[in-house]
């Protein structure tokens, strides 16, 4: 047989060659590209709403006619209670409606929360109990004893709690993300159409509180689209890329300073004062005044004192600590960097943060801990990359200042007004003798605040990579 004769021609020959070279390259190329789409970590897996962020898409719906008692007594919870230790006139009258309403309480049947299946019910479910739960505690009358929590509330707390992956008690998704609905049901919720639903003292600077935490929260759904984007990038080392991160950070460093304005303008919308003594008791969780402070006891729980009862915090926000985790701001002093810490910064509680994500939905604890255990650093590529060390440090410049305007606003609303005096309606009421015992200014979870402000914000200064090529 003549072998030569049947082979095509050469110029045909190497054009079949050409494409079949280039159809596997194609078909390389397409089977990486799906590979790559399947392997790409969505959001959505997390509760992550590509609109709302951290908040639910839609309103928490009321819970099921089963659960009227609950609803009910919340809805009518903030006529009836007052603080325990308020010794105005009109608290004072308030007492008995109080009373009947915990004794109410006490009477309940314990519900079953098992129907509950659908996740925006049981975060409307633990919404309204723990709510309830510190209605409840903090319209007793002050005592130094243990207070006992009705197992009305507390097994069905407990069991919601477990199914969410969040501690059982008031948290920040309790007050702000959950605590929020549309002004017009028609519109998505969104930083310009929302309205808060619950509040403990009745106040507007209450709600004026919330909707400020509200707005940095929805601020920060943008600082989300941007980490999502740099988890998914195919490369880090083109120049195209590395130009369009040097813009994104620069973008990260104004949505920040955003935020940072957000939290000041709480300033003429909050009267410290009223902060201080009519909203903030509100919040304190078992044992918030120190390790002396009398605990709760939950009936019908066991091991309850090994329950996480912290109460609410800003140090519980998501948003937050997916920010730090994307910078990489070492909060625990794992890191050797610059400038040392102080023994103050080495005195805070360098485990905070990290407890505070107990308090947090379980799904956003889950992607927190996806961003901690993902190896790619902008700190890292920042480092190695010039073209992308100031927008890196512009980023991380711009936290230090919020953490600094943090720090004010605190100081304001929390360590001066605790050495202001009681009630200015009633100087010898019973919170003039909290504020006279010694000790430290302490945060609502019971942390000294001073210590936990500055420590964190000294370890957001050490991020800065500038100093580094000195």
């Amino acid at each position: 047989m003549d072998v030569i004769n049947i082979l095509p021609s050469p110029p045909h020959f190497f054009r079949l060659f050409f494409r079949l070279a280039t159809s596997l390259l194609h078909s390389t190329l397409n089977t990486s590209r799906r590979r790559c789409l399947e392997q790409r970590i969505l959001q959505t897996d997390f509760d992550i709403d590509s609109d709302s962020g951290f908040f639910p898409p839609q309103r928490l719906k009321r819970l099921p006619d089963t659960f009227s008692i609950w609803e009910d007594a919340l809805a009518e919870a903030s006529d009836k209670l007052t603080l325990g230790d308020d010794d105005r006139d009109e608290a004072i009258a308030k007492r008995p409606l109080g009373k009947a309403w915990r004794a109410a309480v006490d009477e309940w049947p314990i519900l079953s929360t098992e129907e509950l299946h659908d996740l925006r019910l049981q975060q409307r479910a633990h919404m309204v109990l723990s709510w309830l739960v510190h209605f409840y505690v903090h319209s007793l009358p002050p005592s130094d004893e243990d207070i006992l929590v009705p197992k009305s509330l507390t097994i069905p707390l407990v069991a919601v709690s477990r199914s969410l992956g969040i501690a059982p008690v008031l948290t920040f998704a309790d007050t702000v993300l959950w605590n929020c609905e549309p002004i017009d049901s028609s519109r998505p919720m969104s930083a310009n159409n929302f309205r808060i639903v619950n509040t403990f003292s009745g106040t507007e600077d209450e709600k004026n509180f919330y909707i400020a935490s509200a707005k940095a929260e929805f601020r920060g759904v943008e600082m989300l689209r941007i980490i999502d984007e740099f988890h998914n990038l195919p490369t880090y080392t083109d120049f195209t890329t590395i130009s369009k991160l040097s813009r994104e950070l620069n973008r990260l460093a104004t949505i920040i300073g955003d935020i940072s304005q957000v939290i000041q303008s709480v300033r003429p919308m909050c009267d410290p004062h009223v902060f201080y003594f009519d909203i903030r008791p509100w919040f304190e969780g078992s044992g918030a005044k120190g390790p002396t402070a009398p605990k709760w006891i939950y009936e019908g729980i066991e091991d309850s004192d090994k329950l996480d009862l912290s109460g609410p915090s800003a140090g519980q926000s998501s948003v937050m600590h997916a920010l730090d985790l994307f910078l990489d701001i070492d909060h625990k002093l794992r890191e050797k960097r610059l400038p040392a810490p102080t023994e103050r910064n080495k005195k805070a509680d360098l485990g905070f943060m990290e407890r505070m994500r107990k308090y947090m939905p379980g799904k956003h604890r889950e992607y927190l801990n996806f961003l901690a255990a993902t190896p790619k650093s902008v700190r890292s590529l920042a480092q190695k990359i010039p073209m992308l060390r100031d927008p890196y440090d512009n980023a991380v410049l711009a936290l230090k200042r919020l953490r600094d305007n943090h720090m004010k606003i605190a100081t304001l609303y929390i360590v001066s007004m605790s050495r202001s005096g009681a009630r200015s309606a009633c100087p010898v009421s019973a919170m003039m003798a909290k504020l006279e015992a010694s000790g430290p200014v302490r945060g609502t979870g019971g942390n000294e605040l001073s210590l936990l402000l500055k420590a964190g914000r000294d370890a957001t200064r050490r991020a800065v990579l500038k100093k580094m090529e000195a």
